[in-house]
């Protein structure tokens, strides 16, 4: 069976992989380079990730997938990590995307005001909140434990992962172990009552998650096309056709069947045709964007003694930065591919609504991430050099209501036999769930096979 998937992001290249075995696979990316929101970049002579540095451990389709291509997984070497609150750095209180786990843990933080730290307690008491329907995970958690928790632990811990607004994020998508937790009545006590696991929460590759891509793409179980932009889909079961190229000089491609692993929008544009319901659905989701400020240091004006594996920044605090990770203490082969007077630190800008905030030269995100680097940590030294790498419209918003949406999105994309879609956009946007996305996409392809 002849199979083109569109996208070369971690979604597009897995699916050809896994498709690849098999069948005659053409994998066609818009950009020059595959690999999506996995990739690498120079800084200091180190290559080192721009985009995504780790995914969940616990979860076992990413690391299964390193594993098979013979990737060498590590893990952080310091998980300690703290938060900017109420005028100081902070030890990040154990959590569950910010419930506590232990409230005296939670307190002996001092993330949270007296009266903030008050209203935690009183949870226990308070009857049961109705989640029968969806809602956004902030106004759950408020209903529960108050706007401080929201504002102190789940932004700052959902704009990391999600770069939205907790009071935007539907519960039931972007935290399903909250609505679970919630179902069982008091947040604090079925929180207190999780297992405590020994395993890692995160995993890495060695030399970056960049890694990744590069192994899939060379895999050699199928043929990768870059610069090649779809712009058009048309055609029927077992008869695709694409428009690819150059409007000047397009190329038709046709195909079995095709698996669209890109972002909403253009998913979006390219179904108008052949599954207009879908198309429709998809263009209801909305995505923020961010970007990445990698620097080098000299180790000797860092005032940082590696105990940290980095802070987040609450966006009600009002600064530029929403998190910072110092790669030379996280990651010990950061640490040992540098030079050993240099380190590496990266920080994270973007929530969703503030794309206007990104739409400045690239010396001037390097520049507000210094200012907060000084006033939030101490760190006053100039870079030896910087590297700035924006990920315009990168996550999806999992608006209240997104797990119908992706239902009714699958359905009208099953109609049509030989047709998948998969990606950030449908079931998380973490690299296990985009590569179980991918995996579910390439087998509704292969299931359709004897339809077509």
């Amino acid at each position: 069976m002849r199979v083109v998937v569109v996208g070369g992001g971690v979604a597009g290249l897995t699916a050809a992989y896994v498709l690849g075995a098999d069948h005659d696979v053409l994998l066609l990316e818009a950009s020059p380079e595959v690999g999506g929101k996995l990739r690498g970049g120079e800084v200091a002579g180190v290559r080192v990730d721009v985009g995504a540095e780790a995914m969940l451990a616990r979860r076992p389709e990413g690391v299964d997938l390193a594993r098979d291509l013979g990737l060498p997984l590590v893990h952080p070497a310091t998980t300690s990590s703290r938060v900017w609150s109420r005028g100081s750095l902070r030890p990040l209180p154990r959590s569950l995307l910010g419930v506590p786990i232990d409230v005296d843990d939670l307190a002996a933080s001092g993330v949270l005001s007296s009266q903030g730290l008050a209203r935690v307690r009183e949870e226990p008491s308070l009857p049961p909140t109705p989640v029968e329907t969806d809602l956004s995970v902030g106004d759950l958690v408020a209903a529960r434990l108050g706007d401080e928790v929201v504002e102190r632990l789940v932004e700052p811990l959902l704009g990391g992962v999600y770069a939205g607004r907790a009071r935007a994020l539907s519960l039931r998508a972007a935290a399903p172990q909250v609505a679970a937790l919630a179902a069982r009545g008091s947040l604090l006590e079925a929180a207190a009552r999780l297992p405590v696991l020994d395993s890692p929460v995160f995993a890495g590759i060695e030399g970056g998650m960049h890694r990744l891509a590069a192994a899939l793409a060379g895999s050699g179980l199928f043929e990768v096309r870059l610069s090649a932009t779809v712009r058009e889909l048309t055609g029927a079961p077992g008869s695709f056709a694409l428009t690819v190229g150059e409007t000047r000089a397009p190329q038709r491609v046709e195909a079995q069947a095709v698996v669209l692993a890109t972002p909403a929008a253009p998913t979006a544009r390219l179904l108008g045709s052949i599954s207009p319901t879908a198309a429709a659905l998809l263009a209801q989701v909305e995505s923020a964007s961010m970007a990445i400020v990698t620097l080098a240091l000299r180790a000797a004006d860092v005032p940082l003694d590696g105990a940290s594996s980095g802070f987040l920044v609450p966006p009600v605090e009002g600064r530029d930065i929403k998190a910072a990770t110092y790669s030379f203490a996280k990651w010990d082969w950061v640490r040992a591919a540098g030079a050993p007077d240099v380190v590496l630190l990266r920080t994270s800008l973007g929530r969703a609504g503030e794309q206007a905030a990104l739409q400045v030269p690239d010396e001037v995100l390097v520049e507000r991430s210094l200012a907060d680097l000084a006033a939030l940590a101490g760190v006053t030294a100039r870079p030896v050099d910087a590297q700035v790498q924006r990920w315009g419209g990168a996550l999806p918003q999992y608006a209240v209501g997104h797990l119908d949406l992706v239902s009714r999105v699958r359905s009208a994309v099953a109609a049509v036999p030989g047709l998948a879609v998969c990606g950030a956009a449908y079931d998380g946007v973490g690299i296990p769930a985009v590569i179980a996305s991918a995996r579910a996409a390439a087998a509704q392809v292969v299931a359709a096979q004897w339809l077509l």
